[in-house]
């Protein structure tokens, strides 16, 4: 039987051959020629790329908008959670601010009450955080507030939440702050409910551990640490933290302040505690100066041998 020279199966198959073999080299010489570490064809390759990319932004196009799209519905989707995430938060804080507002009402009630009368000197002024110390066995920042503010060494400083340091160091302009997690900086404190009297003592980690605590049995993680006042360098009732637990079993502070971001650093400027002195109309207020007669030694028994 002849073979039918017009029928397009002779010719389809040797030139699909052709042109794979021809791509084949093509591919190769284009790979072979982008191995070469030649100064010319370095040259000869910058100059294809400059001839070739810019031409090529009508054939991405479709490939960066697609790209571009499906990164808007990924923040979509991520832009929805978040909102869903502040919606739930505002609605706890909601409940927290009702509860705020009552528990300031309530406290309010009872200073009226109780005619309790606060400190007027125990002011503040609050200054910027210029720069930290950046070493791993100093923990201090430095404030722009100093000397001409009225600081003095030793007092408190806060970040609005929590207790940050003491001043340790005073210029005309700046101040330094020793931080709380520094290994000198020893806080006198108290752990409610418990009233358990103990030392915060900083070892530069973010969590200082309690030394000197009189029960441990009576303290538990969570419980609330404040300042307990004691040698008269801090007031007393300031936020340190909370009890936590290493994984040693050794009770820590979980510190309320943010160390992370100290932006803004409140100074509390307390002069000390007034000390009681020898004054009769201490005791007595009704009762005259004159009727207040002094111990002699005629009223002093003698110890019996």
């Amino acid at each position: 039987m002849a073979r039918d020279r017009h029928n397009p199966n002779d010719y389809t198959g040797p030139l699909r051959r052709l042109l794979l073999a021809v791509l084949a080299l093509l591919l190769a010489a284009i790979f072979i020629l982008w191995r070469i570490d030649s100064p010319r064809v370095e040259r000869f390759r910058a100059q294809v790329t400059d001839s070739l990319v810019p031409n090529l932004d009508w054939a991405m196009a479709p490939v960066t908008g697609t790209i571009n799209l499906l990164r808007g519905y990924q923040s979509y989707q991520r832009l929805s959670e978040q909102n869903q995430e502040l919606r739930s938060e505002l609605r706890r804080m909601q409940t927290w601010k009702e509860a705020a507002l009552q528990l300031e009402q309530e406290n309010a009630r009872l200073l009226d009450l109780n005619k309790v009368r606060l400190d007027p000197r125990l002011t503040y002024v609050t200054g910027v955080v210029l720069a930290d110390s950046g070493s791993p066995f100093r923990q201090s920042v430095l404030l722009n507030v100093g000397a001409r503010d009225g600081l003095v060494e030793g007092w408190a400083t806060m970040d609005g939440i929590g207790l940050v340091g003491r001043i340790s160091g005073v210029g005309d302009n700046t101040a330094r702050v020793i931080l709380l997690t520094d290994a000198s900086s020893r806080i006198p404190a108290v752990i409610q409910p418990s009233g358990q009297r103990a030392i915060v003592a900083g070892d530069n980690s973010a969590a200082p551990p309690i030394d000197f605590l009189e029960n441990p049995e009576l303290v538990r993680p969570g419980d609330r640490v404040i300042s307990s006042g004691d040698g008269g360098v801090f007031p007393a009732g300031l936020l340190i933290g909370q009890i936590a637990a290493d994984p040693g079993g050794r009770l820590r502070v979980r510190l309320a302040a943010d160390f992370e971001r100290l932006e803004f650093l409140r100074v509390l400027r307390h002069h000390g505690t007034d000390a009681v002195v020898n004054d009769p109309s201490v005791i007595s207020q009704n009762t005259p100066m004159e009727d207040v007669q002094p111990a002699s030694d005629a009223d002093i028994p003698e110890p019996s041998e």
